[in-house]
């Protein structure tokens, strides 16, 4: 944190920590050196004078292969993002247009990445020819700020003042069977205890109830949970196996149903899941980032849940 306040109260060399970043990221200066067409020696001088103007070393030069100091990394993460940025917006404005361009990384839920994202993202690739785009399929919950995402698409997420964006798709859990399981919804006035065979995800409570919404009003369930995976497809996968019911997002379902592989029973009675698309509140909106959450609105109401 130290070195970031000093770097704010001195001019900063913006092409020396190009410069800088450029060889943290190839991992030496010989390849960096290879992938920018800039001399070995260049690259080594304008370090060396960055280390000199900060008072601190970023380089272990003492090793075999390149190895950031605890200084050296620091910076790197703090400032490969808003350089990139930096070289964006120098760009756009030469080209007199802001035209989407660079990397961009993108974090999704596995069931959206498997289920929307495929189609979208072959689409926006071929709009965008000079955007290289990077999805990256995980359930954790992800640090947007810290890890370099562009962008995070989560699922009901909690208010986090260090993050802005837009609700792009609605979506309800529908419960779901195989064809040949038969189990009877006991209505909210039935005295007896019926437990039904279900598929959960990891942590969902032993006693929780299910109210379904069906066409004969509200009915209850009590799952039996005999599996519990940490993925919604793998939810949807056992239970296309003939494991149980489960209550699942209608989005990864649809075609299943409408094929015949699973029954739905109804919709989950509650608040409709929000799925939401989110970027560090601190940095400006890119273009490569607009244009990729427009298409990513349009295809959510094209492709999700509700359309035709």
């Amino acid at each position: 944190m130290e070195l970031i306040v000093s770097i704010t109260e001195q001019k900063m060399d913006l092409p020396a920590l190009a410069d800088f970043n450029l060889v943290a990221t190839h991992g030496g200066f010989g390849r960096a050196s290879r992938a920018s067409g800039r001399p070995k020696a260049t690259l080594s001088r304008k370090v060396s004078e960055l280390e000199a103007s900060l008072g601190v070393r970023l380089i272990d030069r003492g090793s075999r292969t390149l190895r950031l100091t605890d200084e050296g990394r620091a910076l790197h993460e703090r400032t490969l993002g808003p350089l990139a940025e930096i070289v964006e917006a120098e760009q756009a404005v030469a080209n007199g247009a802001s035209i989407p361009r660079g990397k961009l990384r993108v974090s999704a839920p596995i069931v959206l990445a498997h289920v929307l994202l495929p189609k979208l993202a072959t689409s926006f690739v071929a709009a965008y020819p000079q955007v290289e785009l990077e999805i990256v399929a995980e359930d954790r919950q992800v640090d947007p700020v810290e890890e370099n995402y562009d962008l995070v698409i989560r699922i009901d997420p909690r208010p986090d003042e260090r993050l802005v964006g837009r609700r792009i798709m609605e979506d309800e859990r529908l419960l779901v069977a195989p064809p040949v399981l038969k189990v009877v919804l006991q209505s909210e006035h039935d005295a007896t205890d019926q437990a039904a065979p279900a598929v959960g995800r990891v942590g969902a409570p032993d006693d929780v109830r299910w109210q379904i919404r069906t066409s004969a009003g509200i009915r209850l369930l009590r799952p039996h949970f005999r599996l519990r995976f940490s993925s919604f497809l793998m939810v949807r996968d056992a239970v296309l196996a003939g494991a149980g019911v489960a209550l699942v997002p209608k989005l990864m379902v649809t075609q299943d149903i409408t094929a015949g592989r699973l029954v739905s029973w109804g919709a989950h009675d509650g608040p409709k899941v929000e799925i939401w698309a989110l970027q560090n509140s601190r940095r400006l909106s890119s273009s490569k980032v607009r244009a990729f959450l427009d298409m990513l609105a349009v295809s959510s109401r094209k492709d999700g849940p509700g359309s035709s």
